[in-house]
């Protein structure tokens, strides 16, 4: 796991350059590293859900010895897709009714999607949001759900497979900070959006 040191505002990162989606080795290769290393070249990435979808501008890094994450007392029945194989997709539910995205990296680590800048399929996210305001389509894990149309039925697949696509990116510039709503290891600057991007859940401080 990368220490906090590794943590800095305005930073790029590389690994994530490539042209067409990540499939099969290339799938693996980008997602079996540290958590902390996906959630930040995910930034620009392009995510795509039955053709629905734009690039990836804010993430979360999890991982199994993190009080705040759903893996810390290991494999349960809810989690079971947390343990999948790299670039796995773990859906889970909160408070009830908002469902979360997260991109597994090593076994009980994952990446949290956190929002997005929308690019295709926008006319559904607005029919599914109601709501015609660009920026705020995606603008949170939950929000960002509801445009895609994502939910548990979607959950413990492959990023490869339907209907699911996802692009590398070029390097982008980085803003890090606390993760949103969690209470145990909240200190921790695992938190990672496109630095000046408009399509941001909250603005980092």
């Amino acid at each position: 796991m990368l220490s906090a040191s590794d943590m800095t505002d305005g930073g790029t990162i590389s690994g994530a350059i490539g042209t067409g989606t990540l499939t099969g080795e290339s799938l693996r290769t980008f997602f079996e590293r540290d958590a902390i290393v996906v959630s930040r070249d995910l930034l620009g990435c392009h995510l795509s859900v039955d053709g629905v979808g734009g690039r990836i501008t804010e993430t979360e890094a999890y991982f199994p010895d993190d009080e705040a994450s759903h893996s810390f007392r290991g494999p349960t029945k809810r989690n079971g897709a947390m343990y999948g194989k790299p670039g796995n997709v773990y859906i889970y539910r909160i408070y009830g009714m908002y469902w979360c995205l997260n991109f597994v990296c090593h076994p009980g680590s994952a990446a949290l999607i956190r929002a997005l800048e929308p690019e295709t399929g926008i006319p559904q996210m607005m029919e599914r949001r109601g709501t015609d305001t660009l920026t705020s389509l995606c603008s949170g894990p939950g929000k960002l759900c509801q445009a895609l149309g994502i939910d548990i039925a979607i959950n413990d697949r492959l990023l490869d497979r339907p209907p699911y696509a996802i692009a590398p990116s070029a390097p982008v510039p980085i803003v890090s900070g606390k993760r949103i709503g969690i209470t145990k290891n909240a200190e921790a600057p695992w938190r990672f959006g496109i630095q000046g991007s408009r399509y941001l859940s909250k603005p980092f401080r």
